[in-house]
């Protein structure tokens, strides 16, 4: 094969993702920055008018009062997320590292919050959080943790934590399996070496695991970042933004503003692009980090 047909067989194989990602990504990005500078609204779809406003849509959302509350509520959502997926990720990783009986069934148990759909498991959750017929007020009650009912979903001061244990929960399994496979490329022979030098078992997990699974964490809290800030459906399942916007987060918000009764599409699109923005900033970041990384691994 000569040089100029490579060339063209290799653009061939690269045709196909190249036009899935303009097709699926490339085109609704740039219709929905369009959106967002125009006055778009229900009389838009039947007239095809939607006038040009420049930047007005976007002075409109960063001046609203609601922004600053999704911002925050986004803020703390994710990281609480994030936190407590991967700290108990990475404890049940460690602990399932260790051979025993059952494991892989145990293991394989542990999955079922990830192979749901996110529908399903926030409509379980908000039927187990009911204040007054739910499984968890039931229990608390039962190990005498708690007097009376929990207003999970209907109190403001309790709505945002209920939302942020349910996708606790959901997330563990990912944070599992990753760091699961991480552990396991670790080769035995340092623990060995390791305890022949007399380490205890927090010394191995500090000087032999943590360091040999950073590569696989930052991959893990990038992809967990990613996907928390952009949760919608676990949301308004379980708690469809309130109670009094106490879990709206900017995905919500964009959602009320362009769906529900508002019906602002420019602003909702906006608020889209906001996210976008702040997602590709982490994105950016991890990918410098990452470079980094394998510059000072070449040395």
């Amino acid at each position: 094969m000569t040089l100029g047909s490579a060339r063209w067989a290799a653009w061939a194989f690269l045709l196909p993702a190249v036009a899935y990602v303009v097709l699926f990504f490339g085109y609704p990005l740039v219709n929905n920055v369009s959106m967002s500078l125009r006055e778009y609204s229900v009389r838009s779809f039947y007239t095809g008018e939607a006038p040009f406003t420049g930047l007005d849509n976007y002075a409109a959302v960063l001046g609203d009062p609601l922004f600053g509350t999704a911002v925050l509520n986004t803020a703390v959502f994710t990281v609480a997320s994030i936190f407590f997926q991967f700290a108990i990720g990475l404890a049940l990783a460690v602990f399932f590292s260790a051979r025993f009986p059952l494991s892989g069934l145990l293991r394989s148990l542990l999955l079922l919050p990830w192979l749901l759909p996110l529908v399903v498991s926030g409509a379980v959750w908000r039927w187990m959080l009911d204040q007054d017929h739910g499984v968890i007020n039931a229990a608390l009650r039962a190990l005498g943790l708690a007097d009376g009912p929990t207003p999970w979903l209907t109190e403001p001061g309790w709505a945002l934590p209920a939302v942020i244990i349910v996708n606790i929960w959901i997330g563990i399994p990912f944070n599992l399996v990753i760091l699961h496979g991480g552990l396991r490329a670790i080769p035995a022979s340092l623990y060995e070496a390791a305890e022949l030098d007399g380490a205890s078992a927090w010394q191995r997990f500090r000087h032999v695991t943590w360091p040999l699974l950073r590569p696989v964490t930052a991959v893990v809290l990038m992809l967990g970042l990613v996907y928390t800030i952009k949760v919608f459906d676990v949301i308004m399942v379980v708690t469809g933004g309130g109670p009094a916007n106490a879990t709206q987060t900017l995905t919500t918000w964009a959602y009320q503003l362009s769906f529900d009764g508002d019906f602002a599409f420019g602003q909702g699109a906006a608020v889209g692009n906001l996210l976008v923005l702040i997602a590709t900033v982490f994105g950016l970041l991890y990918l410098r980090s990452a470079r980094a990384q394998l510059r000072e691994e070449q040395r």
